[in-house]
């Protein structure tokens, strides 16, 4: 077993020795990045006319222009925060107590 981990080290060691001797290495000289350029610039121009996303006999309408708040009423009531400390406090006092009873010996 010794002697297996022994040979096994070894022939590691001497594939890393030939991996780093027979690696190409980097050349020194620096290498300039150049980007290529492109010849046309932005251009202010006029935009695309106005097109519809919905067909001909689509059923989805819209509409332009604003709605006043009271034609959107929410069924969603919403407790104040007091309120709901009250009713906690409440729980709380009413809720049972544990009885410690203490007996030293």
């Amino acid at each position: 077993m010794k002697t297996t981990l022994i040979a096994v080290f070894l022939l590691f060691c001497a594939v890393s020795a030939f991996g780093q001797q027979a690696a190409p290495v980097l050349p020194s000289q620096p290498v300039v990045l150049t980007m290529t350029d492109h010849p046309l610039h932005a251009e202010q121009h006029d935009m695309a006319p106005e097109q519809t996303l919905f067909a001909a006999n689509s059923p989805y309408i819209f509409a332009q222009g604003e709605q006043p708040l009271w034609q959107f009423p929410t069924d969603k009531r919403v407790t104040p925060l007091g309120d709901v400390a009250r009713e906690f406090r409440k729980e709380h006092e009413a809720a049972r107590k544990a009885e410690v009873i203490w007996v030293n010996q």
